[in-house]
């Protein structure tokens, strides 16, 4: 059994600030370890429900943050970005039995992680089919493009409930809560904890629900912080404005939305 794992880390317990999850600042190593401790503890999980092999993309800012002197030795990891659409997924194929996402955050505009974005601070919400979507919501259907299940996810109390609901019967560890500034948080060793126990039993159980709902057509709507980024990103092909601060963009196939914001968020 293969098992992918998509590793981000403002979703990490014991977060609450932005210059936790900066390479440039002195708060960083900490959480660069706990982000890494993470991760290990979701690759035993794996391990111990059957998984021959674990491939993880090291998938925050620089994709180079996980300590890899501490992964298993069963363990294939994905390091800085190829410019692939698929991003956060890259390396995933219809070989893997699930994948799994660590770290993970509250999506742009919503209260339940004062780190909350999608994809980069520039945007101020990502629309998709009407919803305002997360990173979850985009790598889960780029996962399930490729027949994927997604089977267990650890991050924030918001995306938690975000991913419950779009893909029923997903494991979920709520690590944190952010309440303004601030968060409340499991400890660092209970989250791994719970982490090394979800993921087994998530990958222990019936996988072949946990697809999230695919459409037969993608409207994707990009609104941005600045306008001056809605006006370049309107020059990718088939994109258009959509007022102000906004750009839209439709296709049928979602690789084709995955490939347009690969550019219009670049």
């Amino acid at each position: 059994m293969k098992v992918f794992i998509s590793a981000d880390i403002e979703g990490t317990a014991g977060i609450a600030t932005w210059s936790e999850a900066d390479r440039d600042h002195a708060d960083y190593p900490q959480f660069r370890d706990l982000m890494t401790a993470e991760v290990v503890a979701a690759c035993e999980g794996a391990r111990a429900a059957g998984a021959t092999e674990v491939v993880v993309k090291d998938a925050h800012d620089s994709g180079r943050n996980l300590m890899i002197g501490r992964l298993p030795d069963y363990v294939r990891v994905i390091r800085n970005w190829s410019g692939h659409p698929e991003s956060m997924m890259f390396g995933l194929g219809s070989d893997f039995a699930a994948a799994i996402y660590t770290g993970y955050h509250s999506k742009a505009g919503t209260e339940t992680n004062p780190l909350a974005h999608t994809s980069t601070l520039r945007i101020s919400r990502l629309i998709l089919n009407g919803e305002v979507a997360s990173e979850f919501t985009v790598n889960a259907l780029s996962a399930a493009r490729h027949g994927v299940p997604s089977a267990f996810i650890a991050g924030d109390a918001g995306i938690c409930a975000d991913a419950r609901a779009m893909v029923p019967g997903i494991g979920t560890v709520e690590t944190l809560e952010g309440f303004g500034p601030a968060t409340i948080s499991l400890s660092p060793a209970r989250a791994q904890a719970a982490i090394r126990q979800g993921v087994e039993a998530a990958l222990r159980g019936d996988l072949s629900g946990r697809l999230p709902k695919r459409a037969d057509h993608y409207e994707v709507v990009v609104e941005y912080v600045n306008p001056v980024d809605a006006y370049r990103a309107s020059w990718y092909p088939g994109a258009r404005k959509h007022g102000p601060r906004a750009v839209a963009f439709e296709a049928a196939e979602f690789f084709e939305i995955q490939r347009a914001l690969r550019f219009m968020n670049s």
